[in-house]
């Protein structure tokens, strides 16, 4: 059940090496490094060159490694919340697919919530409790 692939192995530890503080000072030293070499090659086009190339390889493919991680994280997060909202008594299963709406039913949905907001503000205002589950049309 716990079985990934290659990639998604792969692409889980190089985003958590990546977001690594020693990754962080190994890129500030290789542009140190680039940068002491400046002299060294009366920093002409070719030397600019090879940090750009380089910079960008890397950003190139750190875009797809890190959105697979981030796709699969949200989706886990998904299921969890949609597992929340099914165990608690008294909330909406409707609610369980609100990812897969339009924008428009997804507008509809946040004006009824700011609604009651705004409900119970005025509820707290008056010195009633903000607490509890009111009963909302979905």
């Amino acid at each position: 059940m716990y079985r990934s692939s290659y990639f998604d192995r792969f692409s889980k530890r190089t985003a958590r090496s990546s977001g690594h503080p020693v990754a962080f000072v190994a890129a500030v030293a290789l542009i140190l490094g680039w940068l002491v070499t400046g002299p060294i090659f009366h920093f002409d086009t070719t030397w600019q060159l090879v940090i750009n190339t380089a910079t960008t390889i890397v950003t190139f493919l750190m875009v797809f490694l890190i959105q697979n991680t981030q796709n699969r994280d949200g989706a886990a997060v998904q299921l969890k919340l949609d597992e929340l909202i099914r165990a608690v008594h008294g909330a909406h299963n409707e609610l369980l697919d609100l990812e897969e709406l339009t924008e428009a039913e997804l507008d509809g949905f946040k004006e009824k919530y700011l609604a009651l907001a705004e409900e119970a503000r005025d509820g707290l205002r008056r010195g009633a409790s903000d607490t509890g589950s009111p009963e909302i049309q979905v």
